[in-house]
Parts: C-alpha cells; sequence; structure tokens
C-alpha cells in the first residue's frame, strides 16, 4: 500500500533522547539506535518538501511523578537539561524542527506528545490533517501519541520501519491497538512524494 505525503501531513519524531538511545541512558530502548537511520531519511524527505517536522522529548523535573523514588515504574530519566534528556547526537533535526517537551509536570503523567502540550494547536493552525510518527518506545510514548491522533481527528501513519520498543510483545500488542483504532502502518518504500 503507498502512502502520500501531502501539503497536511506532518512527520512527529517521538523521543529519540539519550537516555533511551545511547549505550550509557538510564532508560535504553532495545533497537533505539538502529532505528536513528531510518528516521533521518524520513526527515531528509520532510524536510525538503518544507513540511511540519515535530521533535517531542521527555522533560521531567527531578521529582517527576513516573520515577521509582516516587513509586512511579522508571528509574530517573530526561530529566530537564541534563545530557540524558538531549536528543541524541546521530538524529538530524532541522534547524526549524517544532520542539514539544512533554512530562514536564512534576504531578502528571504524559506519554503522548499531544498531552499538555500545544502539538495539537500549532497542527490545525497549520491545517494538518495527516501525521507521520516514529520514534520511540512503540509501547509507550509512540502508541500514547498515536491513540491521542486519532481520538482528534487526525490521520496516522505509524512508520513501522523507524520505530522501537521495550518489549518486542507489548510492541506488537501495541502496534495491534494502533491498527485496529485506525493508524496505517508503512515503511519508507511506501511513501509517496507528492
Amino acid at each position: 500500500m503507498k502512502v502520500a505525503v501531502t501539503k497536511s501531513s506532518a512527520l512527529i519524531v517521538v523521543d529519540i533522547q539519550n537516555d533511551f538511545c545511547a549505550e550509557d541512558g538510564a532508560l535504553p530502548v532495545p533497537g533505539c539506535r538502529s532505528i536513528v537511520e531510518n528516521v533521518n531519511k524520513y526527515i531528509e524527505v520532510f524536510e525538503r518538501r518544507g513540511q511540519i517536522i515535530v521533535a517531542s522529548r521527555d522533560w521531567h523535573p527531578p521529582n517527576h511523578i513516573s520515577f521509582k523514588v516516587r513509586g512511579g515504574p522508571w528509574p530517573p530519566h530526561c530529566v530537564q537539561s541534563s545530557k540524558g534528556a538531549e536528543f541524541y547526537p546521530e538524529l538530524k533535526l532541522p534547524k526549524e524542527v517544532l520542539i514539544i517537551s512533554k512530562g514536564t509536570d512534576p504531578n502528571a503523567e504524559a506519554y503522548s506528545a499531544f498531552d499538555g502540550t500545544e502539538l495539537h494547536y500549532v497542527l490545525s493552525k497549520h491545517g494538518i490533517r495527516r501525521i507521520f510518527v516514529c520514534g520511540v518506545a512503540t509501547d509507550y510514548c509512540v502508541r500514547a501519541t498515536v491513540m491521542d491522533a486519532l481520538k482528534l481527528g487526525y490521520e496516522v501513519v505509524l512508520l513501522d520501519d523507524a520505530v522501537a520498543g521495550v518489549s518486542n510483545e507489548s510492541s506488537q500488542n501495541a502496534v495491534l491497538e494502533m491498527i485496529r483504532s485506525g493508524a496505517v502502518l508503512a515503511e519508507l518504500k511506501e511513501i509517496l512524494v507528492e
């Protein structure tokens, strides 16, 4: 199946940050480094066309509710202004990238790039109807971003060759859930550039 990058399309790159991608990251996602090359290829396609490119990032205060010290499931990660919160250096983000910081409220979980951010407002303002989503983790922040986008009425294309998850089983379940909810699965060779 072919999917077109239209004038009303945007690319969302989810959380390609050092704590998820670097070998010494606080919360490494298996396969994160191996998808960066494909993520960069998608960025190139959208940048060449002058399309909106969004990069979301976890941007947690040091006392975030998702951290184990506060009863959450995760070790401290992507703490604001830390090296771990920086975008992975091999990720080639354009100068005009729109950076969306999420998880900034110490008392609120926020897996989705839409949760508590201005993303929906910005995309709506630019007439975006179709979003292409890549990044990490398939079973957490990618899934949450896709599900929120579908609820908000966007057409969503999940870029299957540019996502990586925490576990194979939960990632497969997340992909099935996203497809059943209306997302379309595509790879680079299936993307039509008008």
